[in-house]
């Protein structure tokens, strides 16, 4: 298994009362969008939509919570341990937009976790091609998770 995910719920967040999916289900999306050749961890933190509001107002200057922030990190190899880095999930804005846009609310989950891993590991979506390599790497590892496409309007 190259990742190893490390899943903490931040205090907040209300977990009886919300539709967050269990640690197995996190651990293979972010396999299955993990191309580390070497073991290495990945940390998921599940906020509430303040904690993520604050997240993304100090780090991106944006200030409205967002679905989901990635904290890449690189050490240097004598560390001895790789660490992809830090994905923080909000589970308000994830569970919303999953209601909002008509998707399963599992299937949106899914493809927040591995839009994130995939930021972690130096893609992003700035430049419409680069946008274009990412969605249709998200898509592919998606339908291997037996996913539809998160990009078909419903």
């Amino acid at each position: 298994m190259p990742v190893t995910v490390e899943l903490t719920i931040s205090e907040d967040v209300d977990a009886e009362n919300m539709s967050i999916p269990d640690k197995q289900s996190f651990q293979l999306w972010a396999e299955s969008a993990c191309f580390c050749e070497d073991d290495t961890i990945a940390s998921l933190q599940i906020v509430d939509r303040d904690e993520m509001q604050i997240l993304n107002k100090n780090y991106r200057d944006k200030d409205a919570p967002t679905n989901v922030l990635s904290f890449p990190m690189q050490l240097p190899e004598e560390v001895g341990v790789k660490i992809l880095g830090d994905l923080a999930l909000c589970v308000d804005v994830i569970n919303e937009e999953a209601k909002q846009q008509g998707k399963h609310l599992r299937a949106h989950w899914a493809h927040m976790v591995v839009h994130g891993m995939l930021h972690l590991q130096g893609y992003d979506h700035i430049e419409d091609a680069d946008a274009e390599i990412m969605e249709a790497m998200e898509i592919d590892i998606l339908k291997k998770l037996d996913f539809e496409n998160p990009y078909l309007v419903h």
